[in-house]
């Protein structure tokens, strides 16, 4: 039952004949789990708090930092270093005390997805990398829970449902995942600060209509959405075989980053942070590419030569190919793009990877 200030509250909402009081009140008894707390997560979150979902599970094992702040709209200056589950709990409390918060700081993981999703109704997927979201379709295929997914790159999202009423799963439209380095995130290509505020609102509209059975769910439909042209459309797809999970995979690290025999990604070496600090320590004979862009470059960096990726097949000569050459970006994935064309005009020479990119470099 609602209490009087419960009434009052979500007026709008119970004068909708599509919702009602009987919709409030099933959104009042539902559980939701929310994975992630980042750039949709947040609107989300904030989404479900207002609307009156009785109960929320947040689960995100990281902290807040300066460069979540232009699209993390729970956060602010003062939160970076904080756990974003805690924050984001504290901070929604205050918006609405009539829900229930449940944490999971440690976030989701293969030990824990099967118990973690089984408590809740609904799932929504936030995350922002490839294992976890077959992690988590897996895990809400073998407990048969709709979970609710958000993906943006960029300028552009997608938004859909999974396992809705036995309806089509993850696995149906992405039956593989991308090859390893296919797709790079959003640290390395960026992403407008209100598209995840777009994406997870309609998120968010979703996990509503679904608790009180109102419209027509997107399962069985993916939705589109350019930012830039503000052009939407949606692609339709079916349950498939591989809709039928049994168990987790031990690993989705490793699944996600397949090595295919004799492909150029296989023939890359990796150097760690420490081998390189070791190498620059010692004034090794060697080279440093640093391929990422000249702001970055500017901002911090362990010397070496600038090459940007976006410029590199112009800038050849500047290689020295009679030594062995470390090539580093951000996070590792531009670099690896960039030794991989390096190969193929310097075929006799040795380049090694940066692991994790500079931010793992020890200063």
């Amino acid at each position: 039952m609602l209490s009087s200030a419960e009434l009052n509250r979500y007026n709008r909402h119970i004068i909708l004949p599509e919702i009602g009081l009987a919709g409030q009140e099933k959104l009042k008894q539902a559980r939701v789990l929310v994975i992630g707390a980042g750039g949709l997560g947040c609107p989300v979150l904030q989404y479900l708090t207002a609307a009156g979902v009785g109960t929320i599970g947040i689960a995100d094992f990281d902290v807040v930092s300066e460069s979540n702040l232009h699209r993390q709209i729970l956060f602010s200056a003062a939160d970076v270093g904080k756990s974003k589950a805690e924050v984001a709990a504290q901070k929604l409390a205050v918006q609405n005390p009539f829900v229930k918060f449940e944490l999971h700081t440690e976030g989701i993981t293969v030990q824990n997805a099967l118990e973690l999703v089984q408590d809740y109704d609904i799932v929504v997927d936030g995350s922002d990398n490839f294992p976890t979201r077959y992690l988590v379709n897996d895990a809400c295929a073998m407990q048969q829970k709709p979970l609710v997914f958000g993906a943006i790159f960029k300028f552009e999202g997608q938004a859909s449902v999974f396992h809705y009423k036995n309806g089509p799963s993850y696995r149906c439209l992405f039956p593989e995942p991308p090859s390893r380095n296919e797709v790079p995130n959003c640290s390395e290509v960026g992403v407008m600060g209100v598209l995840p505020g777009l994406i997870g609102t309609i998120q968010a509209t979703e996990v509503i209509k679904i608790i009180c059975e109102a419209g027509e769910v997107l399962s069985g439909k993916l939705l589109l959405l350019n930012s830039l042209t503000m052009e939407t459309s949606s692609i339709k797809f079916k349950r498939t075989a591989q809709a039928e999970v049994t168990a987790l995979q031990p690993d989705y690290e490793a699944f996600c980053a397949p090595a295919t025999a004799g492909s150029a990604a296989d023939e890359i070496e990796e150097i760690s942070a420490d081998e390189l600090k070791d190498l620059l320590d010692e004034e090794a004979d060697f080279q440093l590419l640093d391929v990422r862009e000249p702001y970055e470059y500017e901002q911090y960096n362990i010397e070496g030569t600038l090459l940007p990726l976006s410029t590199l097949e112009q800038q050849l000569d500047k290689v020295e190919p009679s030594k062995t050459v470390v090539v580093h970006c951000k996070t590792g994935s531009r670099s690896r793009q960039a030794i991989q064309l390096l190969q193929q005009h310097f075929p006799q020479t040795t380049f090694y990877n940066l692991t994790g990119g500079i931010d793992q470099y020890p200063y």
